[in-house]
């Protein structure tokens, strides 16, 4: 009895560590997403789907043109970013002024579009980058190098995006205006200028995620999919444009997830973590860190 209970143990803490590594990516799409609407007030529901151009594109420049993943990796964020910025003008910014429900709809038609032109364009079948990464052993626990590398990756993006928020002039015009777009307006700042460079990092953000997903995941047109509705149900949780908590509910998420796996199946954490979103919505509608009136 004393065995199985120190088995359980080691896969226990295994469980909980990957749950912290999962984490740390979550945490980075839910940036990107807390980020643009945060600041632009529009929610992009297709944003997993710039995820999903991100992971083809680093599949092509590292299976086709023969780039070392290193080196395609800032290309592929640099795409992203355009892609991002382009989704900007074309979509968003037309849209500034109209209802919600219409810049989701719009938003939601780009989601359809990217899906489309992603199996036109590449068919149905499984990619995978073929790159195989050992696994690290503690004992007898087991953690993949592409998780382990992810999360450094994820967090070195995040205080990157958080030093340039603090530290750059660009950065605190973006901070103001989330507080307050019409007061920035009438002091001079271009918020149309500041809306596109928040596209732009948030689709940047989305290609660092494509690259290190790419490691883990097969590329399919529908991979988007896997990512999109926790990442929109971690930054609700954590309240839409809070980006403390949207880090906090991605590694609730994240924990959930994991050790629902470790009792049954993946597939269960997921309910799981469905589950635990709507009881939380009961409780705390309007966030985590939503002040009760």
């Amino acid at each position: 009895m004393q065995a199985f209970l120190d088995i359980f143990d080691i896969y226990l803490l295994e469980a909980v560590i990957n749950g912290i590594l999962l984490g740390g990516v979550l945490a980075l799409l839910a940036l990107g997403l807390n980020l643009i609407f945060g600041v632009i007030d529009v929610t992009w529901i297709c944003y997993a789907e710039l995820v999903m151009i991100g992971m083809y594109g680093m599949y092509f420049l590292v299976q086709y043109y023969g780039l070392p993943y290193w080196v395609a990796a800032p290309f592929t964020i640099l795409l992203v970013a355009a892609l991002g910025a382009a989704l900007h003008l074309i979509v968003i910014a037309p849209l500034l002024t109209a209802p919600p429900i219409n810049q989701l709809l719009a938003t939601g038609g780009v989601l359809f579009v990217l899906q489309s032109f992603a199996t036109v364009a590449f068919g149905v079948n499984f990619r995978n980058l073929g790159i195989r990464l050992p696994v690290l052993a503690l004992g007898e626990m087991n953690f993949s190098y592409a998780r382990l590398l992810s999360f450094g990756a994820a967090l070195f993006g995040m205080v990157a995006v958080y030093l340039f928020m603090t530290r750059t002039f660009t950065g605190t015009a973006i901070r103001a205006i989330s507080q307050d777009r019409q007061i920035m307006s009438l002091m001079g700042v271009d918020t149309r200028r500041i809306y596109l460079i928040t596209s732009a990092l948030g689709g940047a953000l989305a290609g660092l995620a494509a690259c290190l997903l790419v490691l883990q995941y097969d590329v399919h047109p529908f991979v988007g999919l896997t990512f999109g509705p926790i990442t929109f149900l971690i930054c609700v949780l954590g309240g839409l444009g809070n980006f403390i908590g949207g880090f906090i509910a991605a590694f609730i998420f994240a924990e959930i997830i994991s050790l629902g796996g470790l009792l049954s199946d993946l597939e269960w954490g997921y309910v799981l973590a469905f589950a635990f979103f709507i009881a939380m919505m009961f409780i705390r509608p309007a966030g985590l860190l939503a002040r009760r009136r």
